[in-house]
This record gives structure tokens, sequence and C-alpha cells, in this order.
């Protein structure tokens, strides 16, 4: 279990990474626990989503 965990870990890392979230460099992201990567994660989807609230297509 503990080695899907930091699987999961590590390609979380890698998408906020690819997503210019963190940068590769910074060491504070290797140190997050999971539940923090994956807050992260979905805080990033919900603010960048293109049917988001303020970023949605209006009909008029």
């Amino acid at each position: 279990m503990r080695n899907n965990d930091e699987k999961k870990r590590q390609k979380l890392i890698n998408k906020l990474i690819f997503l210019n979230v963190y940068n590769k460099e910074d060491h504070k992201l290797y140190e997050l626990p999971l539940s923090k990567l994956e807050y992260e994660y979905r805080r990033f989807k919900l603010q960048n989503h293109p049917h988001g609230e303020f970023g949605s297509i209006q009909w008029v």
C-alpha cells in the first residue's frame, strides 16, 4: 500500500510541475504529504477549468 501511495505522490508532483503550479527546483514540493498534493491539484483544476464559474461561456 505504501508503494501505491508513493507512486500516486510522484504522479501528482509531476502533474503540478507540468502545470507550472510548482517549480521543479522547489524542494518544498517533494516534502508535501499526499493529502496536500491532492488538495493543490484539485484546487488548480477547479480554478482553471474552462467551464468554471468565471471563465465559462455565457449565453446572452
